[in-house]
Parts: structure tokens; sequence; C-alpha cells
């Protein structure tokens, strides 16, 4: 078996303002959870058909020194429209939209500093 992404997890230091950060940029519903000895907020993007898709979850954490790894997360609608849901959020965005052959992004942070970015697919 060829080894591939399970599972992500974003610490953040607020779980609920994250939660909705998330929520706003995404349009996710974000369910806070108990998880084992510990509240997170479940990213809600699954579907019956997304068999194959990353999920994850943020939790009450210390976020990485800088920026840490990124977190590509397909959004609804263009690129250009999920970096304004994420300035009027509290995030912010960095360099210009990128192209690449299987769509578009916008590199940018949470209001933690965890970088993410905001992936545009192909067929939008």
């Amino acid at each position: 078996m060829q080894a591939y992404v399970v599972w992500t997890e974003i610490p953040v230091t607020n779980l609920r303002a994250a939660a909705d950060f998330y929520a706003k940029v995404f349009g996710w519903t974000m369910d806070i959870v108990q998880m084992g000895p510990n509240e997170v907020a479940m990213f809600n993007a699954l579907t019956d058909e997304d068999d194959n898709a990353v999920a994850g979850h943020l939790y009450q954490g210390t976020p990485a020194a800088g920026s840490g790894p990124t977190i590509h997360i397909a959004l609804p609608g263009t690129a250009e429209d999920g970096a304004k849901r994420c300035v009027a959020a509290g995030g912010q965005v960095m360099g210009p939209v990128i192209d690449i052959p299987q769509g578009r992004f916008q590199y940018a942070t949470d209001p933690d500093g965890n970088s993410i970015a905001l992936f545009e697919t192909k067929d939008h």
C-alpha cells in the first residue's frame, strides 16, 4: 500500500474563535465534540461522494513557530472570493493567486498564524 494523508489537525489558541473563522472562510459547520480527553472542532467537509477526501479537526494547542506546514483546503467559489472571506474573518493573505494544473490557490494564514492555502479546484 502507498502512504497517503488520512487526517489533519490544526492547533489553535481559541477553539471556538478558530471554528468560527474556518466556518466563515470555507462554509463549514464546525461541530465541537469531545474526542478522547479533549474537545475538537471537526471539519465537516466530507459527503458520501468524498470517500477519498482528507478530513481533520482543530484542537486547543500551540500553533507552530513561524507558519508551520501548509494545509491546502478546497473552498467553494474562487480563490479571490476565499481570500476576501479570509481577510474579513481575521486571517491574512500572502502573495498572488497561483495557477497550477489542478486549479488555483492563495496562500494565507488563519488568525493564529497557521499556514493554509485557499484552493480553487479546476471544476469549482
